[in-house]
């Protein structure tokens, strides 16, 4: 996930490769004004950036971080397997890290993305105190709580405003049976829900843009690049996957 969401802040971002930590598979290589993408193994770090926070370091699973400017974006990824019960306490945890980053960066646009095993009732192995999603396909009572406490966290946008919320949160139940392991349940969270996975990349860059490049409208680095289609990592894409850039993806690269 650490790496997905780093690629993806690059091609769908337009956040420079050399700005992103882990570092991803990319290079940027300017010619003639434009701003290309080129596939670079060696350039692959997986290392995470430890900040400084206004209580205590955090070492931050994937972090966007301007020259002249310092950290700008950071996602958080959490995982939780079973005893969802416990959910409380990634909650608090949740909290904390949120409060403890922007106290120190305010103007930090922070997203939360929390994954969820969708554990069936009756599936071997399972205990009941494990289950996430009832025989019915309902979530089960402990996960719809958590999803409510959480969406409370989500929405902040000016940095004026609460420093325990996030910019953006998004909450996803993965399956673990047998025949459909890795694919979403499709039902959870609700579509009208602001934790909704699909929304959440779109909501960092709308933040960000109305936080960063609209105050800072002569600090040229602040502002997200768009890149050349004749880029070779996407050449590179569409030749391997004989497929349209968006379809391959599954998301939208920012092209110039």
């Amino acid at each position: 996930m650490h790496a997905y969401i780093a690629l993806r802040l690059v091609i769908e971002g337009g956040f420079l490769p050399d700005e992103i930590t882990p570092h991803p598979p990319l290079r940027c290589e300017h010619a003639g004004g434009d701003c290309r993408l080129a596939f670079d193994q060696e350039a692959e770090d997986s290392k995470e950036l430890t900040i400084i926070g206004g209580l205590k370091s955090k070492t931050v699973d994937v972090v966007v971080c301007k020259e002249g400017i310092g950290p700008v974006m950071c996602v958080s990824v959490k995982g939780t397997g079973n005893a969802f019960r416990n959910l409380t306490n990634r909650m608090e945890e949740a909290i904390g890290d949120c409060t403890n980053l922007h106290v120190m960066y305010p103007g930090l646009v922070y997203g939360f993305l929390h994954l969820l095993k969708a554990n069936r009732s009756g599936q071997p192995g399972i205990r009941d105190n494990d289950v996430s999603v009832l025989p019915d396909e309902q979530v089960a009572p402990s996960i719809a709580r958590y999803h409510d406490l959480l969406r409370e966290l989500a929405g902040r946008r000016f940095v004026r405003n609460d420093f325990t919320r996030y910019e953006a949160v998004a909450l996803m139940l993965v399956e673990s049976a047998s025949g459909r392991t890795g694919a979403v349940f499709p039902s959870f969270p609700p579509g009208d829900s602001p934790l909704m996975p699909a929304t959440f990349f779109d909501t960092l860059y709308r933040v960000y843009d109305l936080r960063y490049p609209y105050m800072g409208i002569m600090i040229r680095q602040a502002r997200r690049v768009v890149w050349d289609p004749a880029s070779p990592a996407f050449c590179a894409i569409r030749e391997a996957t004989g497929k349209d850039l968006e379809t391959a993806l599954g998301y939208t690269p920012r092209l110039s």
